[in-house]
């Protein structure tokens, strides 16, 4: 049997990572709190902007806010993989960068990676990506225009992230930026009577500038929506594989109880047997 010793001092790095696991877990739980409230807020700051943009467009076609752009715009489409920062997220940034690459194409698609897990796994299986940004460490107030600066040189742009079901289920979705802006805005709810037209304001530079400003304004909404939906399943998948660790080091830690409690009565039992072995040999 393992020494009395070596036991405890398991027991004792194993009760520490149940602490830890379950600060971790809690941390998630609190994030996910904090992201939903976030989302619902966006959500509401696209709507404004939505009943504006309706009245003034001359089309149902959304442009990417590109009327501006003398420039070609390269016939291919964007993918966009919308990854965790660290490893501490499960599977599902694997999940997502496999089904993005059974879609991929190097020939028809480019590829942006937000998130160092991504890019390292896309590296690992050699495949080159245009640009790479850093998943954003906070929720509130991080910019998206380098992005979406990006996602205009292209004809399409189709975007890859993780989506929340719920805490015990995420799943990987994509769907392309102009549909989803679009899909939003037809859920746009409108409650104001306000005409705003070129009779009734005066637009600055030009109309068509500010429906790009727009464009723009509601792209960058979208594509942060999309990164805390991201993030908030990232969270997700954290609580579950930290809640998960944590059972099982509750479980090795009983166990480890167990044992440890064996042990020290058999050294208890040996310690016995010598004193009474000592006293029988001394009554000889």
């Amino acid at each position: 049997m393992r020494q009395l010793t070596e036991i405890s001092r398991e027991r004792d790095v194993m009760g520490t990572m149940r602490e830890l696991t379950g600060a971790f877990e809690g941390i998630a739980s609190m994030r996910i709190a904090q992201i939903k409230d976030l989302v619902q807020q966006s959500e509401n700051y696209f709507g404004d902007l939505w009943l504006i943009y309706n009245q003034l467009r001359v089309d149902e076609l959304f442009h990417f806010g590109r009327s501006h752009m003398f420039e070609s715009v390269m016939n291919k489409d964007l993918l966009i993989l919308i990854t965790s920062e660290g490893s501490f997220s499960g599977d599902i940034d694997q999940r997502l960068v496999d089904d993005a690459l059974e879609y991929y194409d190097p020939d028809k698609n480019d590829i942006i990676v937000i998130g160092h897990h991504g890019s390292v796994q896309l590296l690992q299986k050699g495949i080159r990506y245009t640009h790479s940004f850093k998943m954003p460490e906070k929720e509130r107030n991080f910019n998206v225009a380098p992005i979406v600066a990006e996602v205009q040189k292209y004809a399409s742009t189709t975007v890859y992230y993780q989506t929340y079901i719920s805490l015990m289920t995420q799943e990987v979705k994509s769907i392309p930026l102009g549909k989803a802006v679009t899909e939003r805005g037809k859920s746009v709810k409108t409650g104001s009577d306000e005409i705003i037209s070129e009779q009734t304001y005066i637009f600055e530079p030009s109309t068509y500038a500010v429906v790009d400003h727009l464009e723009r304004s509601m792209m960058q909404i979208t594509l942060s929506e999309v990164i805390l939906e991201s993030k908030l399943a990232q969270y997700a998948s954290r609580f579950r594989a930290m809640s998960a660790a944590q059972d099982k080091a509750r479980e090795s830690l009983e166990e480890l109880d167990l044992s440890y409690n064996r042990a020290k009565r058999l050294l208890k039992d040996e310690r016995l047997k010598e004193v009474i072995n000592g006293l029988r040999k001394a009554t000889l």
